[in-house]
């Protein structure tokens, strides 16, 4: 299984691994499959939800166990 970083787009990072998309729902970010989501990293998408961006791969470091 491949890592998931937060210089990896949205759309990467799903298809890396889909159980990530819980973790994104549930800090609001629900339009996983707008124009967005091709050009947007995780970490630009963290910052404009009002997140750290190291929370954020913490949670999903959570979730999918890596």
């Amino acid at each position: 299984m491949s890592t998931i970083t937060k210089d990896m787009t949205i759309a990467q990072a799903i298809s890396t691994n889909q159980n990530i998309i819980p973790v994104l729902l549930d800090i609001g970010m629900h339009c996983l499959g707008c124009p967005s989501a091709q050009a947007e990293t995780l970490e630009e998408a963290a910052m404009v939800h009002g997140l750290d961006p190291e929370e954020l791969m913490q949670r999903i470091t959570a979730e999918i166990g890596e």
